[in-house]
């Protein structure tokens, strides 16, 4: 089997769907294109949903912004009850909690915390991301809103009220059902394409996205990311993996860099899309360390 035949099995066994992109970042020209045609794709055009994905946008623009002397990164920021969305980080304090716009960026980025993403991207401003977006090429990346907007619509999708009775309903839908909220259409919510993602993924590693100090921002953040199941699974000893994981049920998501010690740097965006809807999927995760490392090796030629 060819490499592409590979990945597909490989997607195959875990009983997902997914789009996969890989580049050498090192062999790209000016115009996005690649040299000697060093990258794999696996449906890397098809237009996907991308959730907490486009929080590299989100900290790009933070990052810039401080860098531009546009946003103090020290600035204090309240966070209440009223803020808190589902997820991780501040959304599990019971007080209330003060904290930084950078360490907003930090949880964001590192434990995909949702509720530090909401207020970065109220202070950042939200039509900023679209036109970040155009600028940077991505023509086919639509950021619609933040994490509040996407809870939002969960919740009046399912005719919840709250996120307590939201858990309670949606376990009792059928999959036809949850397939249909807004959520998981590509066209009425945050989307783009495998291929996008890792370009923009190459233009942060290339100092080409923003300032250099912006951009090394942005990879700081990515390295101390805490989940590891995905793409870093699929790598060996050594080979440093920096990632932005996305995640809503039936879907695993993910964009990265994998570095190596001889200095090869290839930038993967996987995104798969489960044949169940079961919340947790370690299957599934390292699958998709499989099909980026297979990828991967192909570029290398090992």
């Amino acid at each position: 089997m060819d490499v592409g035949e590979r990945i597909e099995a490989i997607f195959a066994g875990a009983g997902v769907t997914a789009s996969l992109h890989a580049v050498d970042l090192d062999a790209v020209d000016p115009a996005g294109g690649t040299v000697d045609g060093r990258e794999i794709g696996v449906r890397a055009d098809e237009q996907v949903v991308i959730a907490s994905i486009f929080k590299i946008l989100l900290v790009l623009e933070f990052a810039r912004q401080v860098v531009a002397g546009q946003l103090d990164p020290t600035e204090r920021i309240l966070v209440t009850a009223a803020d808190r969305l589902g997820g991780w980080g501040l959304a599990g304090c019971t007080d209330d909690a003060e904290v930084s716009l950078r360490d907003l960026g930090y949880f964001a980025m590192s434990v995909s915390d949702n509720t530090a993403a909401d207020l970065l991207l109220r202070r950042v401003g939200p039509d900023l991301l679209p036109m970040l977006a155009a600028e940077l090429g991505l023509t086919r990346t639509r950021v619609l809103g933040g994490p509040r907007d996407l809870v939002e619509a969960m919740l009046a999708d399912v005719g919840a009220r709250t996120e307590a009775e939201f858990a309670r309903i949606f376990p009792t839908l059928p999959a036809d059902r949850v397939w249909a909220m807004r959520v998981f259409d590509p066209s009425r919510t945050t989307s783009s394409t495998a291929r996008e993602i890792t370009r923009l993924l190459t233009l942060i590693w290339r100092d080409e996205a923003g300032p250099p100090e912006a951009c090394a921002m942005v990879r700081t953040w990515m390295a101390r990311q805490i989940f590891w199941t995905r793409l870093a699974a699929g790598f060996p000893p050594g080979v440093r993996v920096s990632g932005k994981t996305g995640t809503l049920p039936g879907l695993h998501l993910e964009a990265g860099v994998a570095e190596y010690p001889d200095g090869g740097r290839y930038a993967i965006a996987v995104f798969a899309r489960a044949d169940q809807l079961a919340p947790r999927r370690i299957d599934v995760d390292l699958a998709m360390g499989n099909a980026a490392r297979t990828a991967v090796e192909a570029l290398r030629g090992d």
